[in-house]
């Protein structure tokens, strides 16, 4: 027993003595935090130039793709218009139908009705949409073009950034801050959504940035409020165009005859009573000519559309762009350098006379 309880005891002095020359842990220490950069002021300046130089490129780059595109519509509404819709409105029975309805529009028109110009113009444009706008606006579709080149704009210039900040060698923390500091979304209204140059950059996707989609509504709305863009129900500078130059033609062809004619057969036949307005055999010499007349007024009416989609800028396809690239600009220090005026402006040189 004696010995049993001595040999416990040896046991647990060496266990104790193993414990004590363990070697002890070092406390873990955290790494030191990365001190701030300094950046030179001449490094920021350069950095503002830089970024404006890349918004320009950007600008550049979405405003050529968007007028690609809408040339591209263009051409395919001219061809559309070319082979559905000319063809349509020459024809012989489409040519006694719009005879009969400028007789009823004036006949039945009353106080607070719309002239028969304006009713034949939206009876026209819904013709001209159904078989011109719309199929056009499968390949190519204007209203989804201001989202496409805005889109283009910001991911050239989330690019353009990303290679800035590794050409300074500014850490990303501070280039963030920077970025933050400019303007890429600023409506009038204060109660709309706000974006930073950084919030565009950064954004994936782009759609997913409120004032965005604040800013293609608000260009949705310019459209509507001037009474641009491509509807069914809303007349066009197309079918205004073409309405107008329809009721000179009918004015000329057939003048009053075919009002005085429904107004004494109101239960007759339409078709028959524009028959009888122009005839068959007439229309068909003169068939060619009213093509050629309404190909001109497309044509002209057209370029208005053109003027309208890409060169006005409420509600332009580049709206976007645009917006986007005056709120940088804007934003940024002016880079460019004025003339030094002069105290005392320098004397006039004096030309030689002229010889006799």
């Amino acid at each position: 027993m004696r010995s049993t309880l001595r040999l416990l005891c040896i046991t647990t002095l060496l266990a104790l003595a193993g414990c004590a020359i363990r070697p002890t842990l070092a406390p873990r220490l955290e790494a030191p935090a990365a001190p701030s950069v300094e950046i030179t002021e001449e490094t920021w300046r350069q950095l503002d130039k830089d970024i404006h130089d890349s918004a320009v490129t950007s600008r550049d780059l979405a405003v050529r793709f968007a007028r690609r595109q809408m040339e591209d519509w263009r051409e395919r509404a001219l061809v559309r218009a070319e082979t559905h819709f000319i063809p349509w409105f020459s024809g012989f029975l489409t040519q006694q139908w719009l005879t009969a309805k400028v007789a009823w529009y004036r006949l039945s028109s009353g106080d607070g009705d719309l002239p028969a110009e304006d009713r034949l113009a939206e009876y026209i444009q819904e013709q001209y949409y159904d078989r011109v706008l719309a199929p056009v606006a499968k390949e190519v579709d204007p209203v989804a073009l201001v989202g496409q080149s805005t889109k283009l704009f910001a991911q050239h210039m989330s690019q353009c950034l990303r290679l800035l900040r590794e050409q300074h060698a500014i850490p990303e923390g501070q280039f963030s801050r920077r970025l933050k500091e400019i303007h890429a979304i600023l409506l009038e209204s204060s109660a709309t959504p706000y974006a930073s140059l950084y919030d565009i950059a950064n954004a994936d996707p782009l759609d997913s940035v409120p004032a965005y989609a604040a800013l293609l509504a608000h260009i949705r709305e310019a459209g509507i409020r001037a009474g641009i863009g491509l509807s069914k129900n809303r007349i066009s500078p197309v079918a205004r165009h073409v309405s107008e130059q329809l009721m000179t033609q009918l004015a000329v062809r057939s003048g009053a005859g075919a009002i005085s004619t429904l107004m004494g057969k109101v239960a007759g036949s339409v078709l028959s009573i524009g028959a009888s307005a122009l005839g068959i055999a007439w229309h068909q010499a003169n068939r060619e000519d009213i093509e050629m007349a309404l190909r001109i007024t497309l044509d002209d009416a057209m370029n208005d559309m053109w003027a309208i989609l890409v060169d006005s800028p409420p509600s332009a396809v580049t709206s976007g762009i645009y917006h986007l690239f005056d709120q940088i600009e804007g934003s940024l220090p002016q880079t460019t350098t004025h003339p030094v005026p002069f105290e005392t402006p320098p004397a006039a040189l004096e030309l030689p006379a002229p010889p006799d």
